[in-house]
């Protein structure tokens, strides 16, 4: 193996191994419950109508800087491994176009920063709105999932419907294609690197937001709807088939929407 391979190899191993610890980080900071004051588990239950379930004791005032950062690092944890390979092709493309060795594992993370700022905003907006539903009761102040049929109902539609929509289609067109994003899109140094993060966030924003808020209807912090959606946003993003796997989620999200109002 040549001195260049063996630099490749060594950049590619830490850019994948940055990219791992990010994740691991994020999951242990939401399984110890993510400054909630309970464990991700105790705010866990395996169901389909969660909205049936007793909602618990009133939960304790958390500050919106606080569920900022619950959010945020949720979407880390669930968003980062369908990164991967924007993130991977980008280093390659860097290290191809001469960028000294060590630079392209440094600059690849820039991209991943502008990608995590674009899903900061999703959690600023995600944060707000879990604040304003809590005082209604729509949602469990304490295990923080939905109490009303028909808010569950309405988001699992509009969740459904959503995964046939043209804009839906567009923005998954764009995160399933990352080197022909990497071309269109392409900006040279540094603060073009968090800008092409920042562009691509938006564009998986605007394809998995829908799906990010059916975490109102299971439970903000359900850990296995958290892991469900992750499974189910690799599969639509980066595995072949993943447009069918999608279509298919609509329909089952639209008539999970109806068996929630006659349960």
């Amino acid at each position: 193996m040549s001195r260049l391979e063996n630099v490749l190899g060594r950049e590619r191993a830490i850019t994948s191994l940055g990219l791992v610890v990010i994740v691991a980080l994020s999951w242990g900071y939401l399984w110890t419950g993510a400054g909630t004051g309970m464990s991700a588990l105790d705010m866990t239950a395996v169901t389909l109508f969660p909205h049936r379930l007793p909602g618990g004791i009133a939960g304790m005032d958390t500050p919106l800087s606080l569920v900022i950062l619950m959010w945020w690092v949720m979407m880390i944890a669930m968003m980062t491994p369908s990164a991967a390979p924007v993130v991977l092709l980008y280093r390659r493309v860097l290290r191809h176009h001469g960028t000294a060795a060590g630079g392209s594992a440094a600059t690849s993370m820039l991209l991943l920063a502008g990608y995590l700022t674009a899903w900061l905003g999703f959690a600023v907006g995600a944060a707000s709105l879990q604040l304003a539903l809590q005082p209604s009761g729509l949602i469990s102040a304490m295990m923080l999932w939905s109490k009303s049929a028909l808010l569950s109902a309405g988001v699992l539609l509009a969740a459904g419907v959503y995964q046939f929509s043209p804009l839906k289609r567009a923005c998954l067109a764009q995160c399933r294609a990352p080197a022909a994003f990497l071309v269109a899109h392409w900006r040279p140094g540094a603060a073009g690197s968090f800008l092409l993060g920042l562009r691509h966030g938006a564009y998986c924003v605007g394809c998995c937001w829908l799906l990010m808020a059916l975490l109102f209807v299971g439970g903000i912090m359900n850990i296995v709807w958290i892991a469900a959606l992750s499974l189910m946003v690799f599969v639509e993003k980066v595995l072949p088939g993943g447009e069918r796997a999608g279509r298919v989620l609509g329909v089952l999200l639209i008539l999970w929407a109806g068996a929630t109002l006659l349960v």
